[in-house]
C-alpha cells in the first residue's frame, strides 16, 4: 500500500489540483480516493500498461467533482460567447507549464473544471454534461469563456514579460 501510495501520489495531487484548489480540500479528497482505492483494488481489472493510474485518476476526478458540487461553486451559463479576436499568435514564446496551471487555477470553478474534463480528461462536451448534469451548450460554453479568459491571462503575462503582439 505504501509502495502504491508513494508511486502515484505527486501524480494525483497533480491531478486533483487542476480541479480543487484549496490544498487542505485536495488532501481530504486524496485521503478519501486512496482508502477507495486500497477497498476496491480487488475490484480493479488490469488492462495494460496504464491502466491502474488511469482508474485511480478517474476515481480522484470523480472525488474532485464530487467536492466541488457539494461546496455549491460550480456555476454555469447556457449561451455561447462571443469567440472573435481568439486563436493563437504568431511569434510570441510559450508560457512555462507553472505559469499556465496558475492561470488554469485560477479560473471559476465552472470554467476550471469543464476546461480540464474536456482538455485533460479527453471528455466530451456530451459527456462532461453527463457528469456535471449540465446541458451540452452549458458545457460547450463553459469551454469557450475558460479559453477565452486563459487567452487574456496569456497576452497579460506575455505584456509583463516585455513582449508586444
Amino acid at each position: 500500500m505504501r509502495l502504491l501510495y508513494d508511486r502515484y501520489i505527486g501524480y494525483l495531487t497533480a491531478v486533483c489540483s487542476r480541479y480543487v484548489v484549496d490544498s487542505a480540500a485536495v488532501k481530504d479528497i486524496l485521503q478519501d480516493a486512496f482508502v477507495k482505492v486500497f477497498s476496491k483494488l480487488d475490484g480493479f481489472e488490469y488492462r495494460g500498461e496504464g491502466s491502474l493510474k488511469a482508474w485511480m485518476s478517474r476515481i480522484v476526478v470523480n472525488d474532485s467533482l464530487k467536492n466541488l458540487r457539494g461546496a455549491g461553486r460550480l456555476k454555469y451559463v447556457d449561451e455561447l460567447p462571443d469567440t472573435e479576436g481568439e486563436g493563437e499568435i504568431e511569434g510570441m514564446p510559450e508560457v512555462p507549464v507553472r505559469e499556465l496551471a496558475e492561470m488554469i487555477k485560477s479560473l471559476p470553478d465552472g470554467y476550471r473544471t469543464v476546461f480540464n474534463l474536456f482538455v485533460f480528461e479527453k471528455k466530451s462536451h456530451r459527456e462532461i454534461a453527463g457528469l456535471l448534469g449540465i446541458k451540452e451548450d452549458s458545457s460547450a460554453s463553459q469551454f469557450f469563456r475558460a479559453r477565452a479568459m486563459l487567452a487574456k491571462k496569456i497576452k497579460d503575462y506575455w505584456k509583463k514579460q516585455g513582449y508586444e503582439q
